[in-house]
């Protein structure tokens, strides 16, 4: 019953995909579908109704239309300017100054804005300019744009490692944040090494002079505010001081007095914020209560234990059997979004690994990382279009260099995979594991 219910859900799932029906919608039709088997019309649908409102009735759920309204307010808040220019200040003397620069500067505005799109239109937008006038190759630059944006999904505040601790039955979301910062600054630095090769090959130098350490203050200076959101909100959440869902009230509250101090937000400018941010926030909680139902569907008729046994059939190789299950995360990231992934696979894949003593943890970071690299994947990659879009290119350009990025990226993916220390470390220290 297990293999058929999971056929049924994954054959009318993908047919409800590709004829263009809302995702959220089609994990509730193919779970619906999948219980009808043994169970009635009737109570199929009661129950189905209930789990969505029980998946979506849970109260740290509103940690994530907090942080993404704090992440709309950074966005307009002009903050991109000054992570720009404060990254430059630091790395500007490195081969290939812009790229590495737009490489280190994605890694942090997305970090605070939540967003590796708004990183890559932001910060992209920032550097098109020099990149221009010092002769770059676009598609160079929108490859290394669109590249390292995601790195900043890793980087707490983070609402996709937020989504996966509801999913994964009640995962720290302090220790998630604490773990995501190493693999997202591996990612970035993956980028940057790739970024600085190929300015080498292409004859792209750093910024002419002697390092300048008063630029370098007067940058810090200005990009302190910025920076200060994640040090006061990671730092409380961290410390006990208050929990996820406080955190991310205190960082609205944080991004308008910032935005409104930097003249950036008006009564006009906020109220389209705050409409687009609940709009945004009802779809992402829309789809977490109706992926309760999958989720009480595969527990009902057993699906995780019968892809268990079935991987534990092949190999009891935990190398083999994460290297099978990166390959099909990194396949369902190029047609997914990050969100309905990470709902879907999670209770798939976590009892699996658990089996072989994985912490949840990492576990949680291997499966961010792999979906983070389908936002620079066609056909779908909203990311790397945005890059495309920004960087005035096309796909086709892009593509050669990204080969070179994607190349580094999936060391990263390997070594959070297969060195546990790299997501656990931090959590170890703190005392969180």
């Amino acid at each position: 019953m297990a293999i058929q219910s999971l056929l049924i859900i994954l054959a009318v799932l993908a047919v409800l995909l590709v004829i263009g029906v809302p995702i959220s919608y089609a994990i509730g039709i193919s779970s619906l579908a999948a219980i009808l088997q043994v169970v009635p019309l009737d109570v199929s649908v009661l129950t189905a109704a209930q789990r969505t409102f029980v998946g979506m009735s849970k109260f740290s759920l509103t940690a994530i239309p907090f942080f993404v309204l704090a992440g709309n307010l950074m966005n307009q808040g002009g903050i991109a300017k000054r992570l720009v220019d404060f990254v430059l200040a630091i790395l500007g003397k490195l081969p290939g100054s812009l790229l590495v620069t737009n490489a280190g500067a994605n890694a942090l505005f997305g970090a605070i804005s939540g967003s590796a799109s708004a990183a890559a239109a932001a910060v992209g937008s920032m550097v098109k300019e020099g990149e221009e006038e010092q002769g770059y190759d676009k598609a160079l630059c929108a490859a290394t744009n669109a590249a390292s944006a995601p790195s900043g999904l890793l980087i707490p505040p983070s609402n996709a490692l937020i989504t996966y601790s509801l999913v994964s039955g009640g995962t720290s979301v302090a220790a998630l944040f604490l773990a995501g910062y190493i693999p997202g600054v591996i990612w970035a630095v993956c980028c940057i090494i790739v970024a600085i090769i190929i300015a080498k090959k292409n004859g792209y130098k750093g910024t002419p002079g002697k390092f300048d350490w008063k630029n370098l203050a007067v940058a810090t200076l200005r990009a302190i505010p910025a920076l200060s959101l994640i040090i006061v909100v990671i730092g409380g959440i961290v410390a006990g001081v208050f929990t996820a869902t406080e955190g991310s009230a205190i960082a609205v509250v944080y991004a308008l007095i910032l935005g409104i101090c930097y003249k950036n937000i008006t009564l006009k400018s906020f109220w389209k914020i705050v409409v687009d941010s609940a709009k945004m926030s009802g779809m992402i909680v829309f789809l977490i209560g109706v992926s309760n139902i999958m989720g009480w569907v595969m527990a009902f008729t057993q699906i995780p234990q019968a892809i268990s046994a079935a991987l534990l059939g092949l190999t009891d190789n935990y190398i083999i059997i994460l290297l099978i299950m990166n390959v099909i995360l990194l396949i369902a990231g190029t047609f997914m979004d990050v969100t309905p992934a990470i709902l879907i696979f999670t209770p798939l894949f976590l009892p699996i690994v658990k089996t072989f003593g994985m912490n949840p943890i990492q576990f949680g970071l291997i499966l961010v990382y792999n979906l983070c690299i389908g936002n620079i994947t066609p056909p779908v990659g909203n990311t790397l279009f945005v890059a495309i879009k920004v960087g005035d290119t096309t796909l086709a350009k892009v593509i050669p260099y990204m080969l070179m990025y994607y190349a580094a990226i999936l060391i990263g993916l390997l070594l959070v995979t297969y060195l546990p220390v790299v997501s656990l470390g931090l959590p170890m220290a703190a005392g969180m594991v």
